[in-house]
């Protein structure tokens, strides 16, 4: 163990390959000319269009603020999440339309889409929404309905006689 290998160059040299160091990507802020970052989110059948802006925490959604809108308390903390994640609460301002399925998924986009902004926005931020699972579309929709059946699985009772 005296002739330890300290290097990549000298490793190529004693294996007799050729090893070739990747570059560390780094990601660029995306913003548009108003500052904003701007991302698409989906659960269900909901789609959310988000903005966001440097602010004072104030969430519209739809034109209305988001404890109108979203009256459930349950439904605002899910808009919250990413931003105490990724912590910077209060300090962004959210703009977002949603059309599509009910209030629970057309939350979940919201958050979604305020994920995806954010890392657009600061790509620092990254990394904890990731870890958090904030980046990830929730894939699971409503299975639709057969024939011969009276839901997607339930069957019609049964009568032996």
């Amino acid at each position: 163990m005296a002739d330890q290998i300290n290097t990549l160059e000298e490793l190529s040299a004693v294996a007799g390959v050729e090893i070739v160091a990747e570059e560390v990507i780094t990601r660029e802020p995306v913003r548009d000319e108003l500052g904003r970052s701007y991302a698409t989110g989906k659960r269900k059948d909901a789609v959310a269009r988000v903005w966001i802006r440097p602010g004072s925490g104030k969430v519209t959604v739809n034109g209305r603020d988001q404890d109108v809108y979203f009256a459930r308390p349950v439904l605002q903390m899910i808009l919250r999440q990413p931003f105490q994640v990724a912590g910077v609460d209060g300090e962004f301002d959210v703009t977002a339309t949603v059309k599509g399925g009910g209030l629970s998924g057309q939350a979940g986009a919201v958050k979604h889409g305020i994920s995806k902004a954010l890392q657009l926005y600061d790509p620092s931020l990254r990394g904890a929404l990731k870890a958090a699972g904030f980046l990830t579309r929730d894939s699971r929709v409503v299975e639709r309905k057969k024939y011969g059946k009276a839901k997607a699985r339930k069957s019609f009772q049964f009568s032996k006689r």
